[in-house]
């Protein structure tokens, strides 16, 4: 699967879907729904919520379509749309209550979370699992950083927050996933005791 921002449309898809074309909507939502999809359940890490966001911001691409002005590839205008409500869904008040009676609940088995999926190699399903072990707002910068490209400056713009937030969140997420990865046996002493 491409990346988002990568994803060029021919202009007169873009052309045909403003239009209203049926089929050219159709071609742009083919091009465009696995890699956006991917990339929101990525950064909000639970495939209900995912759905939701997805199906917002392709209504969103569709209202406003003739809004893109064409200045790079549709993907990367895709890609701002998504994550800006990818970011709006984290920063709102009712996704932090719902964490925070999450925090409060304790779960006497942790259960694999939704963005797992159980059809996938074993590796991915680590990676995935060690996703998941992050806050969401760790999450979404590491996704934005390491796989999206995003700079630093370009992070704490979207949180409207500073730089020094987004290194220190990517430094303490990185810092969680070596301990993740890290092998988990005991050590012993060369000495003898």
């Amino acid at each position: 699967m491409a990346k988002l921002a990568d994803i060029e449309v021919p202009e007169g898809l873009i052309a045909s879907a403003r239009d209203g074309v049926e089929s050219a909507r159709a071609a742009l939502y083919a091009a465009l729904a696995p890699a956006t999809f991917g990339l929101i359940r990525r950064l909000v890490g639970t495939q209900a919520v995912a759905e939701d966001l997805f199906q917002d911001t392709m209504m969103t691409l569709y209202e406003h379509l003739d809004r893109f002005r064409g200045d790079g590839p549709l993907g990367r205008w895709v890609r701002r749309i998504a994550v800006t409500k990818c970011l709006m869904y984290l920063r709102s008040p009712w996704h932090r209550a719902r964490l925070q009676l999450a925090a409060d609940v304790e779960l006497d088995s942790p259960e694999l979370p939704a963005l797992v999926v159980a059809a996938r190699p074993a590796e991915c399903l680590d990676v995935e699992r060690a996703l998941a072990s992050l806050s969401p707002t760790a999450r979404a910068v590491v996704w934005l950083f390491e796989v999206e490209g995003y700079s630093h400056e370009e992070i704490a713009q979207a949180f409207g927050r500073t730089v020094s937030f987004s290194k220190s969140q990517l430094a303490r997420a990185h810092r969680r996933l070596r301990e993740w990865f890290e092998p988990q046996s005991e050590r012993q002493s060369c000495s003898p005791v």
